[in-house]
């Protein structure tokens, strides 16, 4: 696969079918991206299960921090890494052994390494990319200020159906 691009009917396929999400290298400081993103994805219904060794055990957003993904209480489909591209490949090996179905690797991250792994052993891969941007843009909500259309006006875009939100399996 091309990991420079993707077709949004691969992320909307993602994210329209996984409902759980481990973020690896969660911060609990609202100013890092991964503390909003984890909000966001919270807000549309998702589950969200923070990763950081040195908050184990304490709370971020309501939800217990595990230390690794080992640790998780139930099954986790997709794992976003918040961590350095050379951190991603050890990652990828933990995800993988966890049964996860797809690595996420957060915007400026991606080890091309970890990215074959992870689809030798039958998992998507995501690089470089974020899922609440992702969710936004193609739920409509970033479109609604003219940034995927190249056009502004105060018009949603129906692209999931009625209401220009994403459609979720049940």
């Amino acid at each position: 696969m091309n990991h420079d691009t993707y077709s949004n009917a691969y992320i909307r396929g993602i994210l329209t079918s996984c409902r759980s999400f481990a973020f690896v290298g969660a911060s609990p400081t609202p100013s890092r991206p991964s503390y909003f993103a984890m909000k966001y994805l919270m807000a549309k219904g998702f589950r969200v299960i923070p990763v950081n060794p040195v908050y184990a055990g304490e709370l971020l957003l309501g939800q217990k921090i595990y230390a690794s993904l080992a640790d998780i209480e139930g099954p986790v489909e997709v794992v976003d890494i918040f961590r350095n591209s050379a951190a991603a490949l050890l990652v990828t090996r933990e995800a993988i052994a966890i049964g996860a179905k797809v690595v996420w690797m957060q915007l400026g991250v991606r080890n091309d390494e970890a990215a074959t792994l992870a689809e030798d052993a039958g998992l998507k891969v995501v690089m470089n990319r974020c899922p609440k941007i992702e969710y936004g843009r193609l739920s409509g909500e970033i479109g609604w200020v003219g940034v995927n259309r190249c056009l502004i006006d105060n018009r949603k875009p129906h692209l999931f159906g009625k209401g220009g939100t994403l459609k979720h399996r049940a």
